[in-house]
C-alpha cells in the first residue's frame, strides 16, 4: 500500500469509504510481489495495481462489492487452460488477493495504519486473511513500541493470547523490514498452516526507503543517482571537494554532502534528523577510485552490516586497492564483500550504460539473480520468492 498511501490518506481524511485489494500470496511467475495493492473508492476511482493489468478488472469489481457488503474476501487468480479469456494470469502464476473494505473511523487498526504509512512512520499492518469468519479482516497496526486496533473490538474475548502473539510476530517482522504471512493457532502458538483451527495474518512492514550513498561527485555518479532514485532508494551524494559536490550538478539527489567519505559514513551509524540510519538494505557505491578517499572509507564500510558495497576502478586499481585494504587490517572475508569493479559486464561505456550495469548488480545481489539472460535458463524468474518458499518448506518440515 505504500505506493498509494498518499491517495488512501486523502480518501480517509475526507471520510470517504473505499476498499483495498492486496496481493498476499504469489506462486509461480506472477507479475507483482506480496504487498502490491489496488484501491477503489465509493465513487469508483481506482489507484494502484495488483497484477499489471491481467486481473485488474475482476479485482476492481471485488472492491466495489466489498464496499457495498462491508465484507472482506480472499480470492485466488490463476491461469485457465480451458478458457484463455477467463480471468487469470497468462504468465502461468497464481495470485492470492485479499480485498478489505475501509470505513474511516470504524477500525482503530486500519485508521492508525493508514496514518502511519502516509506519514512515513515505520509500522507493520497485520490483517487476518484466513480463519474464523468473525476474525476475517481484523487488523492491528504495530510500531516499535505500541500497537493500535484489536482482534476483539467489542471487548475482551478468548483472542487475547492470539493478539499478543500476532503483535509480537508483526513487531519482529517490522524490525527486519519483512512482509509475509504468519499462521498461528487460536491460542497464539506458531503452527503449520495446514493444521486445523488456525488464523493466518498477512503482515506488511512499512519502513523508510532504503538508502543509496554515492561517494564521488563525478559524471558517472549523476547517472547512478538517477537510476538509484528510479529503483526507489533515498540517494545521497558525498564528496570532500565542494567544487564538485553541488546540488546544481546532482539535482535529483535527496541530499548532497561535502565531507570526507569515511567521516560522513561514521556520522551515519545512528539515525539523523528523522532519517533512517544505514542498515542491511543500504547500498554504498564508491566511485572516486582514489586511494586517499577509498581506503579509509572501505576500511569502515566492509565491516558494516550493509547490503551492498561496490567500488569503481580498473582491474589493476582493484588489485592495488585490495592490497592496501590488507595492509590496514581487513580480513580476506571482509575484502570478499567488495563488489569491484562495480557493475555487471554489459560492455557499458557511457555514464548511463555504466549506471545500468551498476543497478543490475545491485538488483541481482538483493534478489539472488544469476546474472544470466532469462532465455538461457529454465528455472524460476523470481529468485527471492523461490528462496522464501524453500525456506518456509524447510522450516515447516523441521517444526
Amino acid at each position: 500500500m505504500q505506493d498509494i498511501a498518499e491517495q488512501l490518506q486523502a480518501w480517509h481524511a475526507s471520510g470517504r469509504s473505499f476498499a483495498v485489494a492486496t496481493v498476499v500470496g504469489v506462486s509461480g511467475s506472477a507479475p507483482r510481489d506480496p504487498g502490491a495493492a489496488l484501491a477503489v473508492d465509493a465513487d469508483g476511482e481506482a489507484v494502484g495495481s495488483v497484477s499489471g493489468g491481467c486481473v485488474e478488472g475482476a479485482v476492481y469489481e471485488l472492491c466495489q462489492q466489498a464496499i457495498e457488503s462491508g465484507q472482506a474476501v480472499l480470492e485466488r487468480f490463476g491461469y485457465s487452460d480451458e478458457d484463455a479469456f477467463a480471468v487469470g494470469l497468462t504468465c502461468g502464476g497464481i495470485l492470492d488477493v485479499f480485498v478489505q473494505p475501509v470505513v474511516p473511523g470504524a477500525d482503530d487498526g486500519l485508521d492508525a495504519g493508514i496514518t502511519y504509512i502516509a506519514s512515513g512512520t515505520p509500522v507493520a499492518l497485520a490483517r487476518v486473511i484466513e480463519g474464523p469468519a468473525g476474525l476475517l479482516g481484523a487488523t492491528v497496526a504495530v510500531t516499535a513500541d505500541t500497537h493500535h486496533g484489536s482482534l476483539s473490538p467489542g471487548g475482551p474475548t478468548t483472542t487475547g493470547a492470539l493478539e499478543r502473539s500476532a503483535v509480537a510476530e508483526a513487531r519482529a517482522m517490522l524490525d527486519a523490514g519483512r512482509t509475509g504471512k504468519v499462521t498461528l493457532a487460536l491460542d497464539g502458538r506458531p503452527c503449520d498452516p495446514t493444521a486445523a483451527e488456525t488464523v493466518t495474518f498477512f503482515v506488511e512492514s512499512y519502513v523508510p526507503k532504503p538508502r543509496m550513498i554515492v561517494f564521488g561527485a563525478i559524471d558517472f555518479a549523476a547517472a547512478v543517482v538517477r537510476i538509484g532514485k528510479f529503483l526507489g532508494y533515498r540517494v545521497t551524494v558525498c564528496d570532500a571537494r565542494p567544487v564538485f559536490a553541488t546540488t546544481k550538478r546532482f539535482p535529483e539527489a535527496d541530499e548532497v554532502v561535502v565531507d570526507w567519505p569515511h567521516r560522513y559514513l561514521d556520522s551515519q551509524l545512528t539515525a539523523l534528523d528523522g532519517h533512517a540510519a544505514i542498515d542491511g538494505r543500504t547500498v554504498l557505491c564508491v566511485l572516486t577510485h582514489d586511494a586517499k578517499f577509498d581506503i579509509p572509507l572501505l576500511e569502515r564500510a566492509l565491516r558494516l552490516p550493509v547490503g551492498f558495497v561496490g567500488a569503481m576502478g580498473s582491474r589493476r586499481t582493484h588489485l592495488d586497492r585490495n592490497a592496501k585494504l590488507r595492509e590496514v587490517g581487513l580480513t580476506e572475508a571482509e575484502i570478499a564483500r567488495l563488489r569491484s569493479p562495480i557493475g555487471l559486464d554489459l560492455g557499458a561505456r557511457t555514464p548511463e550504460e555504466t549506471a545500468v550495469a551498476v543497478a543490475a548488480e545491485i538488483v541481482a545481489s538483493r534478489r539472488g539473480g544469476g546474472c544470466l539472460p532469462l532465455s538461457a535458463g529454465s528455472g524460476p524468474i523470481h529468485h527471492d520468492l523461490a528462496r522464501a518458499t524453500a525456506s518456509t518448506e524447510v522450516r515447516l518440515r523441521s517444526a
